[in-house]
């Protein structure tokens, strides 16, 4: 499997937009701790942070296709590992067809919408993820029209999946990004 700078060097190949690669960013980060938490050995942990880097990797230039293009045509033909692949496409069990089921894949699941949201949130706060609450995560939550595009159901489902009560999910990716 193809090692971190390859991997950032792949992403940096499809994705150009500043937001995009900070949300990658952000996702491997958090995917990273939670492997690290749940006491993953370091392979494991590694192919954990490739699943959240990569998982937008189609986004901007194939987004009719995503990820359907990264884990049917790139990702293989850069040899990354058959978890990685499955964690990417049950991301997006709507497009498809797979639902997070190993571990892994519940855990890309959890964090991509909501680190994309928390993200927002701390755009709107003068110092970022430092001093955040959970209660004003979850009050933004309530607040449809702020970040109207982030799908709260799956937010939701995520911390389902991976058995945590929604503020201790928010309030170990604060932890993360603080």
């Amino acid at each position: 499997m193809p090692n971190r700078n390859e991997s950032l060097n792949l992403l940096n190949q499809y994705i150009e937009g500043e937001s995009l690669l900070h949300h990658s960013k952000m996702v491997a980060k958090a995917m990273e701790a939670y492997a690290t938490e749940l006491g993953k050995e370091a392979t494991v942990v590694e192919e954990w942070w490739t699943a959240g880097l990569l998982h937008d990797l189609d986004w901007e230039k194939f987004p009719d296709e995503h990820p359907n293009k990264a884990i049917n045509d790139i990702l293989p033909a850069h040899d990354y590992s058959k978890e990685v692949i499955d964690a990417i496409k049950a991301h997006a069990p709507e497009r498809t067809g797979k639902a997070p089921e190993a571990e892994i894949e519940r855990y890309l699941f959890a964090c991509d919408e909501l680190s994309g949201f928390m993200h927002a949130v701390s755009l709107m706060r003068p110092t970022g993820f430092e001093g955040m609450k959970v209660k004003s995560v979850n009050k933004k939550l309530k607040t449809l029209k702020f970040a109207e595009s982030v799908p709260r159901d799956d937010i939701k489902k995520g911390a389902e999946l991976i058995n945590k009560e929604l503020n201790d999910h928010i309030s170990f990716l604060i932890s993360v990004f603080s």
